[in-house]
């Protein structure tokens, strides 16, 4: 069974998730759904990530059913901390500032539904800022990058500035695993012979 017989879905509106998945999936569409992406009280982000990937892969995979669903969540974990997308210009400052000079993890959760089942993972990244001047964490809000990001930094982008180096995959701090999403799918059209 090749996936190209299969209607992909992405469950994201990210440009960035658009991107990487069309290197491995030639056509899919978007379809997004409204979900709480409250983390459950006590979590790790790493775990969050894995489960708000599944929920938000499930509430699109319920409509379509005999579509492979593919999901993803990204969280920046500054010791153990959650750093998601920021509120607004002085969130954005305040998570900038807690990564200047550190090093973080970012984890990103991947799930694939397809006809009732679900496959999920996750990968995560080390990722290591130098110090950052007010001044230019400033520039950098101002430009408009972070506020759709978590961490509120893209790899990517401007933010790549920042970074000394990374410990992991790119693509997993860009905001999804390619080759964790290629074990998924692969996953999921398997048990679908068996």
């Amino acid at each position: 069974m090749n996936i190209r017989d299969k209607k992909v879905i992405l469950a994201s509106k990210s440009p960035r998730r658009r991107e990487l998945l069309s290197g491995i999936v030639p056509e899919f569409d978007i379809i997004c759904a409204e979900v709480d992406e409250a983390l459950p009280d006590g979590i790790h982000p790493r775990d969050g990530v894995g489960v708000l990937a599944l929920r938000k892969g499930e509430a699109v995979a319920l409509s379509h059913p005999e579509s492979i669903v593919i999901s993803s969540d990204t969280l920046v974990e500054l010791d153990g901390v959650p750093l998601g997308k920021p509120r607004d210009r002085e969130h954005a400052h305040e998570m900038l500032s807690l990564l200047s000079g550190k090093t973080h993890n970012v984890h990103t959760g991947v799930a694939v539904h397809y006809r009732g089942r679900a496959y999920s993972g996750v990968d995560s990244t080390r990722v290591t800022f130098r110090e950052m001047r007010d001044s230019e964490i400033y520039e950098y809000i101002d430009g408009g990058e972070p506020m759709d990001k978590a961490g509120a930094y893209g790899i990517q982008g401007e933010g790549g500035k920042f970074v000394l180096g990374y410990d992991g995959k790119f693509d997993t701090v860009m905001g999804l695993s390619v080759s964790l999403t290629e074990k998924l799918i692969a996953l999921a059209m398997e048990d679908e012979r068996d």
